[in-house]
């Protein structure tokens, strides 16, 4: 059997080969908005899918579809139960990006902690010496603290102990010591926030942490201390944020998500000198990408061949 698979946004070519080399059809669409899904998706047995949003009104218009293959770790543009109710697997492609992600977190936090993006603008505007009076801080006896230990959260621990760096680890779903992690400190929500130099957020978008950390959060942080975040935009109460950033209640902030993506030029982040901003590029390296696009053909090839998928986040219904 022809077995068709919609790519709405592009993949790495690996993943394309990997089909094709299968015997799919590979079809990459020309958008990602609802009507343009359905239309060329009508007859697709799989959908290979990035960041566009995949709700019960496209699935239930997919009528062939056996899986939603997503490229990366979250899930939440897809519509979970509905996939389920419909007989639909969702996958992800956890094995891909902790490891990109987590390199990617660090080389943040030292642009943050050697103020290098600022001073090296700086100098590119002829001030050479502005250098003196904005210095950065060493990493060495600083706080890390870790909000989510799942993959990545564990990487990021491993790259502070080789900076001696001081973890601590908030996890609900963690007890009190960690197997291979014996430096790391757990600690309670209120505590990290306290105590920590740096806060990094490696949290999954879901009902309990949407809109979970926002002024209160802020309030109890170090004047001097960064927060970070690469997981998901939605997990932070933006205004509030700024609004800490703007009256200097803490030292500064990275952010690569956002929620709204892309960010509106006209947006108030752009005009705070006490935030960096990156455009999602978390897991944007050639090898991640690869990796990602793989896998999640991987997981259309098991299931359009009767198997079960190694991934999955959802259980279908029949």
């Amino acid at each position: 059997m022809n077995y068709k698979v919609l790519i709405p946004q592009d993949i790495a070519q690996e993943g394309k080969d990997f089909l094709l080399e299968k015997g799919y059809e590979v079809k990459v669409g020309s958008g990602t908005d609802e009507a343009t899904v359905i239309a060329e998706g009508k007859d697709a047995d799989a959908v290979l899918l990035r960041t566009s949003v995949v709700d019960r009104k496209i699935l239930e218009s997919l009528p062939n579809v056996k899986i939603v293959a997503r490229h990366g770790v979250g899930f939440d543009n897809v519509d979970i139960q509905a996939a389920a109710d419909l007989g639909i697997w969702v996958t992800n492609t956890p094995l891909s990006n902790a490891k990109t992600v987590a390199e990617t977190t660090f080389a943040l936090i030292l642009t943050a902690a050697k103020n290098i993006i600022d001073v090296s603008q700086k100098m590119r505007e002829g001030d050479f010496f502005y250098k003196n009076q904005h210095k950065g801080m060493d990493l060495e006896g600083k706080k890390l603290g870790i909000l989510g230990f799942g993959r990545i959260g564990k990487m990021v621990a491993k790259q502070a102990d080789a900076f001696d760096m001081e973890v601590l680890v908030y996890d609900p779903f963690v007890s009190s010591s960690v197997e291979g992690f014996p430096n790391i400190k757990i600690v309670d929500r209120e505590e990290l926030f306290k105590q920590a130099d740096i806060v990094t957020l490696h949290l999954p978008s879901t009902d309990e942490t949407k809109n979970s950390i926002g002024e209160k959060e802020f309030s109890l942080m170090k004047e001097s201390a960064y927060f970070i975040n690469l997981a998901r935009g939605e997990i932070v109460n933006e205004p509030e944020l700024i609004s800490s950033l703007k009256n200097k209640q803490i030292r500064g902030a990275v952010l690569d998500v956002f929620s709204q993506e892309p960010l509106p030029m006209d947006h108030p982040l752009f005009d705070l000198e006490n935030v960096i901003l990156t455009p999602h590029i978390a897991s944007n390296t050639e090898e991640c990408m690869a990796r990602m696009a793989l896998h999640a053909a991987m997981e259309i090839d098991r299931v359009l061949s009767g198997e079960k998928p190694s991934w999955p986040v959802n259980s279908p219904q029949r």
